[in-house]
C-alpha cells in the first residue's frame, strides 16, 4: 500500500498543493440562518432549549450577529438568573428572550432598578413577574420612562392610584407601546363616539385594551351598537366589553335575535338581554338561552347572511 504523503511543516508546497489541503471549520460558514450555528454555539444551544425561537430573531437586523458573540456563562446566564429571581417562571424565559433579545445585554443594576421603582409604586413581587412575562421590553425602559408613562395614565384619565395601578398591571404593555395610538383612541371616543369623559374612565377600568384598540374596529362596533341596534352611551358604558368583541360575532347574533323578534337590549322592557351575554356566551348556549332556538337553527340562518 502506498503510504499517505504528509507534510511537514518547515516544508514548501505548492499553491495547488495548499488548496488541496482540507481544514475542517469550528463555525460555518457566513450563512443567513442561526440555525447552523446552533450545534457550534453553547449559548444558541441553551437559547433553544429554553424555547426561544432563533427563526425569528434572526429576522432582526444584528441580533444574530450580537447573539453569536455573546457567552452563556458570562452574559446569557446571570440575566436569566435575575428573572427568575424576580419570580418569573420558566416556561417564559423562551418567550421574553424571543420578544426582547437585547435583555441579554442590559446592565443588571439597571434592571434592578427598574424593578426597584416598580415596587416602590406599590406593584406587588408576582405582579412585577407577571408583566415582565407578558411584556417583555418593559424592563428595557428607563425609571424616567416609566415614570413618565404611569403619571400619562393617571392624569389623563383622571385615575387614582389604585386604578392606573391595576390598568397597568391587566394590560403592561401600556408602559412599552407608543402613547400616539392611545392618545387617538381616547379623542375617538370622545369626540367621535360621543362618550363623557367619567364613561370613558369607566370604560378603561373594565377593560383597559379599549386603549390599544384598532381605531377602525372600535369605531364599526359602536357604530353598530349605536346605530343599528340602537343601544345608548350608558349601556355600552355599562358592558365595555362589547367594544371588545368580533364585530362578524356580534353582526350574526343581532340579526339572528332581530329574525327571532328578541332583539330587546333595553333593562326596562321584557325579555331583556344584555350585551355582555350577548357577546360572551358560546354558540350553544347562546341559541338555547337568549335565542331559545337550536344551534342548527343559528348555523342555517347564517348560511343567509
Amino acid at each position: 500500500l502506498d503510504v499517505a504523503e504528509e507534510y511537514s511543516a518547515l516544508e514548501e508546497i505548492s499553491d495547488e498543493e495548499a488548496a488541496g489541503i482540507s481544514i475542517p471549520a469550528n463555525i460555518p460558514p457566513a450563512s443567513n440562518s442561526l440555525r447552523d450555528y446552533v450545534d457550534k454555539s453553547e449559548t444558541l444551544t441553551k437559547l433553544v432549549q429554553l424555547g426561544v425561537h432563533l427563526w425569528k430573531l434572526e429576522q432582526r437586523p444584528n441580533v444574530g450577529s450580537m447573539l453569536l458573540r455573546l457567552d452563556f456563562n458570562t452574559d446569557v446566564a446571570p440575566r436569566l438568573l435575575f428573572l427568575k429571581q424576580i419570580g418569573v417562571e420558566n416556561s417564559r424565559l423562551g418567550y421574553i428572550i424571543t420578544h426582547n433579545p437585547f435583555i441579554l445585554t442590559a446592565d443588571l443594576d439597571n434592571l434592578q432598578a427598574r424593578v426597584n421603582y416598580l415596587k416602590s409604586k406599590k406593584f406587588s413581587s408576582e405582579t412585577v413577574a407577571s408583566m415582565v412575562s407578558r411584556a417583555p421590553f418593559l424592563l428595557s425602559f428607563s425609571v424616567k420612562r416609566l415614570d413618565n408613562r404611569l403619571g400619562f395614565y393617571q392624569q389623563q384619565l383622571k385615575l387614582s392610584a389604585s386604578n392606573t395601578r391595576d390598568i397597568v398591571a391587566r394590560l403592561p404593555r401600556l408602559l412599552c407601546g407608543s402613547l400616539e395610538p392611545v392618545k387617538e383612541n381616547l379623542k375617538v371616543c370622545e369626540i367621535e363616539l360621543g362618550f363623557k369623559q367619567n364613561e370613558i374612565q369607566h370604560m378603561v377600568i373594565a377593560v383597559p385594551k379599549v386603549l390599544t384598540a384598532n381605531k377602525k374596529k372600535l369605531t364599526q362596533i359602536f357604530d353598530y351598537l349605536h346605530n343599528t341596534m340602537k343601544v345608548p352611551h350608558h349601556l355600552i358604558t355599562k358592558f365595555p366589553q362589547v367594544l371588545n368583541t368580533k364585530f362578524l360575532r356580534l353582526r350574526e347574533r343581532h340579526l339572528f335575535l332581530e329574525y327571532l323578534e328578541k332583539a330587546q337590549y333595553d333593562p326596562t322592557l321584557a325579555r331583556y338581554i344584555s350585551l355582555d351575554r350577548l357577546v360572551s356566551l358560546p354558540d350553544e348556549t347562546f341559541c338555547t338561552e337568549l335565542a331559545l332556538a337550536t344551534l342548527d337553527d343559528f348555523y342555517l340562518f347564517q348560511k343567509t347572511l
